[in-house]
């Protein structure tokens, strides 16, 4: 860690508490002061609730617990209004008396779910369910009246497990199955048999293209199927759908916490998670969450260390007037991860498990590594026009910067390999502007959720590396100079294949979706996106010449039903979803290529049940892509663009509660992929890297809830896959076994402090990812977390 950056974390340690001390003056004799409690209609406490005194144009916020407090405030009669934007505001009329406290408490009318300045539902039966979300449809919509299908994992169960990376978060989450690294830390997830990144961030393109910390998580959503309607297709929805990473907003009052992670080959972390009100009246809240970790490969080489640094201040300017300012800072060194790619020539049908590839050799040096830079801002200022409508703007920016070696294993025959290295600077820079009307009215007796937005996306990209091959290595015999060192790529440098261009594109989308309620337990979602995306094609430094601009406009629709059998209970639903991928060039005939598609339908039941102590989702879905590329038979050095594919399947959710400290999460996922129209090479068989066809998912926990012990816990689950196929093709078929991997941890959680003690892949089972990344064998990680 550098020298500014220990004196910035230091220097808020020191500086926060001192804010905090502040706020606690004693009140003066001759005024009183206004308080209370604010809960939702289920009796739950509201945080970050707005609360004013509208002849003062006093405000603050409520704290975790509800509760707020508005002091030094002369004896009269005053008008205070509480507001959440996602629901009506509400006036009171309060006399505040010399020297006294004048007590409001209030309770919502009808139930609203998280509004959309992150207002939190604190108290939740069911810790490990959260599915309430203010991102997934845009709109004040909860998960039972969503015609969509989502995953949730809060931050409640990342604790516990003691999840460190989004690989291991992402165990939680049906049909993701084992995360696929990239060579600069980046991470892939497999969804309904298609590769998904966790590319959107608060609901907006947040791309980085290296590792991201999750130490400023409060949740990642998995939003199942294409999705491009609301969130376009540039980094961050596939056919699969999306992940979005919420991070940890400030809230209304002074704690953290420092935490310490060590374990298995030199795994040292330590965290800081700092909040603190800035103003006297708690309208300005400021946190920082920072972390930084070393930690050695389990392989004979290998090494990664980072520093990641997030602040995040909020300010509720007026009542109506809020803004959020959120920042993601990442650097990163490490070496590339192992990435195998098998030789493919001949007939042939093998399997990683038996080809002899060594499980724990990188074949590579520490001294070939990377380097990596990630700044991602986040600002959204939210603005109440009137009890019905809100305005959201959203202005998002991210950059990442890649600089050094980036490696993959490229096999030569069945039993030798060299090193492909790239090695110069890549850096990537993506705008977000986006404006957002949010309306919750009724025409005539019919209510109608409503949001309208515009969406500008901007992507610029620029390469200047060389890319070269290292000396052949028999891998099944490897010798003793089986590793390649820096000095070896260096000296073929001025022989490589150089890329030096800038590339870009720009998307310009308005959409709208409404969800229109026929009776209280009856609504249908219609939605669609007008997309026009131009693509600034390729520059090449080197040449001066630009090649592949094109443009292309497509639509975007999204339709759904939803009827609650029970209200509030159990909701059947069905949807049909689409998502699609700009495609340049044109066939043989001239003709030019049309954007590639993809249609979802889904039907399925959502619960939730038992006071929250049950809820569950069971879906099947059904997807098709169309326009698809494939090499025209009249003439392989053309495409003809009739291709067709299809993956269908079934998923589970179920988190359950059935006994107080007793949590269970399972899923389970089953995919059925396969080309319908493609190449002669592949047709009719299930697409590689498409992941297993089964998944299953599961964690149990029990805690003490009573007693001496109160807060000791167990816990123990894992994630088991189907084999899977990194190549499949007629001829040659490269095979992943299946795996079954299992974790359990002990852990004892106080208010002052909370032990942990983890153990992954108890059973050290050799499993691979789609990339064919070997898995490490059974980890052991202890913690130790201050609170304040």
């Amino acid at each position: 860690m550098s020298a500014f950056f220990r004196q910035l974390i230091l220097t808020i340690v020191v500086i926060c508490p001192l804010f905090a001390m502040g706020q606690s003056e004693e009140s003066n004799k001759n005024e009183g002061s206004i308080g209370g409690q604010v809960l939702s209609n289920a009796g739950q406490p509201l945080e970050l609730v707005s609360v004013s005194i509208q002849q003062l144009e006093k405000s603050t916020l409520t704290d975790n617990e509800g509760k707020y407090l508005l002091e030094h405030i002369l004896p009269g009669t005053y008008i205070v209004r509480i507001q959440l934007l996602g629901a009506a505001e509400k006036d009171f009329q309060v006399i505040v008396r010399k020297g006294e406290k004048a007590i409001l408490d209030y309770r919502l009318p009808k139930e609203n779910i998280q509004s959309l300045q992150e207002v939190r539902i604190v108290g939740n039966v069911n810790k490990f369910s959260k599915k309430e979300s203010s991102y997934v449809s845009r709109l004040p919509l909860k998960n039972l009246e969503n015609p969509q299908v989502y995953n949730i994992v809060p931050k409640e169960l990342i604790q516990e497990q003691m999840a460190l990376d989004l690989g291991s978060i992402s165990k939680n989450v049906p049909g993701a199955g084992i995360p696929m690294l990239a060579n600069q830390g980046r991470v892939t997830f497999r969804s309904r048999g298609f590769e998904t990144e966790p590319n959107a961030r608060n609901g907006v393109a947040g791309q980085a293209f290296s590792a991201i910390d999750p130490a400023n998580l409060e949740r990642v959503e998995a939003i199942k199927g294409p999705s491009a309607t609301l969130f376009g297709t540039n980094v961050s929805s596939s056919y699969g759908g999306l992940y979005n990473r919420v991070t940890k907003k400030p809230y209304n009052g002074f704690g953290g916490e420092v935490a310490y992670y060590g374990g298995s080959w030199n795994f040292n972390r330590l965290t800081v998670d700092v909040n603190t009100p800035v103003n006297k009246d708690k309208t300005m809240l400021f946190r920082l969450n920072g972390a930084t970790t070393f930690e050695k490969s389990f392989q004979d080489m290998g090494f990664t260390k980072s520093l990641s640094l997030a602040p995040s201040f909020s300010y509720q300017i007026t009542d109506k007037l809020s803004l959020l300012l959120d920042v993601e800072f990442g650097q990163a060194k490490g070496t590339s991860v192992v990435r195998f790619n098998p030789y493919t020539g001949g007939t042939k049908n093998l399997s990683i498990a038996t080809m002899g590839f060594p499980y724990n050799k990188m074949f590579l040096s520490n001294d070939i590594a990377y380097n990596t830079q990630m700044m991602n801002i986040f600002a959204q200022v939210n603005y109440k026009i009137s009890e019905n409508w809100t305005s959201q703007t959203i202005v998002s920016r991210a950059r990442s910067s890649i600089d050094g070696y980036i490696t993959a294993l490229n096999g030569r025959t069945d039993s030798t390999l060299r090193a492909n290295v790239m090695v110069g600077n890549t850096a990537f820079i993506a705008t977000d502007i986006q404006q957002n009307f949010i309306g919750d009215f009724k025409l005539g007796n019919f209510r109608n959720r409503l949001v309208v937005g515009l969406d500008y996306y901007n992507n610029s990209n620029s390469f200047d590396r060389v890319a070269v091959n290292g000396p052949t290595v028999n891998f099944i015999n490897p010798g003793k100079n089986y590793k390649v060192y820096r000095y070896q790529i260096d000296s073929l440098l001025p022989t490589g294949t150089p890329r030096t261009e800038n590339n870009g594109d720009d998307s310009y989308a308005a959409y709208a979706s409404d969800v229109f309620n026929v009776t209280d337990r009856l609504m249908a979602m219609l939605s669609l996106r007008v997309d026009f995306y131009r693509n600034r094609g390729v520059y090449n430094i080197a040449t001066g010449v630009r090649t592949g601009t094109y443009s292309q406009t497509a639509l975007s629709p999204k339709l759904g039903l939803v009827y609650q059998l029970v209200k509030d209970r159990v909701s059947l639903f069905g949807s049909y979803m689409n998502g699609f991928f700009n495609k340049n060039g044109s066939d043989l005939d001239g003709n030019s290529f049309k954007p590639e598609r993809g249609n979802q339908l889904e039907y399925g039941v959502k619960a939730d049940v038992l006071d929250h102590r049950l809820v569950g989702t069971i879906s099947y879905y059904d997807i098709e892509i169309s326009n698809v590329l494939r090499i025209d038979p009249r003439d392989v050095n053309y495409s003809i663009q009739n291709g067709t594919q299809r993956s269908k399947g079934i998923e589970v959710e179920i988190t359950a509660n059935p006994l107080p400290g007793l949590n269970i999460v399972a899923g389970y996922a089953y995919n059925d992929s396969k080309y319908l129209k493609a190449d002669s090479t592949v047709q009719g068989l299930r697409p590689a890297l498409s992941g297993p066809a089964n998944m299953l998912n599961g964690w149990i926990s029990y805690n003490l809830t009573k007693g001496k012990l109160k807060g000791l816990g167990v816990g123990f689950g894992g994630n088991a896959g189907s084999s899977s196929f990194q190549t499949n093709t007629q001829k040659v078929k490269i095979t992943i076994p299946s795996y079954v991997m299992l974790d359990a941890s002990v852990f004892y959680d106080q208010p002052k402090f909370r032990v942990g003690v983890k153990v992954d892949n108890l059973t050290s089972e050799k499993a691979w990812s789609v990339r064919l990344i070997p898995q490490a064998p059974a980890r052991f990680t202890g913690s130790f977390a201050l609170k304040f």
